[in-house]
């Protein structure tokens, strides 16, 4: 399946799972617009729904990418907006990507900055070119991250770094933010494309109900209480026990063969 939206080109490949979604303003350096931020939104809901022509789940992993190669996103395009329509707008559609119940990988070649950066962060993995460049500069033009780029930054790597990262508005390198635990991994562009469709394919394989449940569990456990955590986690236990997928595992793992998992 491929549908090309106005800025976005979302793609899915029923045989792996595993589908891309495109940010496509590169004259623009990929910058966030109104048009791009629903068009995030709606290619999600596209693929989400590739789910619903299958008896069980056929959407595994899905990788946000920008069109070309000077940038994943270099922020908002404050001429795309009006007023305090980009805050609103760019909230909730980081807010839905955040909550997209499918791992979200982002693969980040060229500029991420700002807004770029927050839609990064939202999303579950961050792979990233050695060449790449982030930061959010925010409070050079005397404002904060609106989409939440500090709270992202602070949950994933505390608030030392946090600070540094917003308090100084200044670029950092990917080494850096690998570093500091701003993003899962650093490679060589040319390298780039191989090893995040190695990890999605990874992803793809392991039974998809559980990664479901495995990623509304580290979110619990960020927002919530070690007891409501603990009591996610064995009520979603005993749930998945009685699935098709745990019967598979268990019949693969006793005869040394690969699982085959249909996420029902």
């Amino acid at each position: 399946m491929r549908t090309e939206l106005e800025t976005a080109i979302v793609e899915f490949d029923d045989e792996t799972g595993i589908a891309t979604l495109t940010l496509n303003r590169p004259e623009a350096l990929n910058t966030l617009n109104g048009q791009l931020l629903e068009d995030i939104v709606e290619g999600l809901r596209l693929l989400e729904e590739q789910n619903d022509e299958v008896d069980g789940v056929a959407l595994r992993a899905v990788i946000i990418e920008g069109a070309g190669e000077k940038a994943f996103c270099a922020g908002a395009d404050v001429g795309g907006f009006s007023d305090s329509a980009g805050e609103t707008s760019s909230r909730s559609a980081l807010e839905f990507l955040h909550e997209f119940p499918t791992p979200v990988i982002a693969k980040i070649q060229g500029y991420c900055l700002g807004g770029g950066l927050e839609t990064a962060f939202a999303c579950d993995f961050r792979f990233a070119s050695e060449d790449s460049t982030f930061g959010l500069p925010e409070v050079t033009l005397g404002l904060l991250p609106g989409a939440g780029g500090v709270q992202y930054a602070t949950h994933i790597a505390g608030p030392a770094v946090a600070k540094e990262l917003a308090m100084t508005g200044d670029h950092f390198e990917a080494s850096w933010m690998a570093e500091n635990g701003l993003i899962n991994g650093v490679y060589a562009a040319d390298e780039l494309d191989d090893e995040v469709e190695a990890f999605a394919e990874n992803l793809a394989s392991n039974a998809p109900l559980a990664i479901q449940s495995i990623k509304k569990s580290v979110d619990i456990a960020q927002h919530a209480g070690l007891r409501e955590g603990i009591e996610f986690d064995r009520n979603a236990f005993g749930t998945l026990l009685n699935t098709d997928d745990a019967k598979e595992g268990g019949a693969a793992f006793a005869e040394d063969r690969e699982p085959e998992f249909e996420g029902k």
